[in-house]
């Protein structure tokens, strides 16, 4: 289906310049003297990579059909990850290159949406907040507060996150998955 410069909206996906774009924001724009614009941010859903585009009256581009598979993470296995579609309960091999930031707070058993167009995979999306074990930190500091600066902490998965002084090693905590920060003890 072809879009056409006034049809933009945040969160519609095009085709254009031969990769898949989700569009993060949008402004018409009417200059003084001149034709009207739209003035855009766009998102690579293939590389993650975000660029400001301006369209002009009479871009025409398709709009890219996105589909979103709930599936469970299964096991690690040669350089990437094997999900279990919980439709169909088909398995499905995706390389680590594809789920990027997804793999810092990823665990087995964990129920994601992995995003799709046509058969290739472009990205996996967590639930908002996970819980999660810290595997690595320095001690507890006594009297320690939430609002003091915090520490480093290692987590079952690799991650490091900073945490409030008074999280110990092997207590599970609550993080959110969108900007990898603390939330509170599960």
């Amino acid at each position: 289906m072809a879009i056409g410069m006034n049809d933009l909206k945040t969160g519609l996906t095009i085709e254009y310049n031969n990769s898949i774009w989700r569009v993060l924001e949008f402004q018409h724009v009417k200059p003084g003297k001149g034709a009207a614009f739209v003035r855009s941010k766009l998102k690579n859903l293939r590389t993650g990579a975000v660029n400001e585009v301006t369209f002009r009256p009479g871009d025409k581009f398709e709009q890219a059909e996105i589909t979103t598979r709930p599936m469970s993470y299964l096991y690690a296995e040669n350089g990437g990850r094997v999900f279990m579609d919980t439709e169909t309960y088909e398995q499905i091999n995706i390389p680590d290159d594809n789920l990027q930031d997804a793999l810092k707070f990823m665990l087995e058993g964990m129920e994601v949406k992995i995003t799709m167009y046509g058969g290739e995979v472009l990205g996996a999306e967590l639930p908002s907040t996970v819980q999660i074990k810290v595997t690595e930190t320095q001690p507890g500091i006594k009297g320690a507060t939430a609002t003091g600066s915090g520490k480093p902490a290692t987590l079952e998965t690799g991650a490091v996150i900073t945490v409030p002084d008074f999280v110990k090693e092997g207590e599970t905590i609550i993080v959110n998955t969108d900007d990898g920060s603390y939330k509170g003890r599960a």
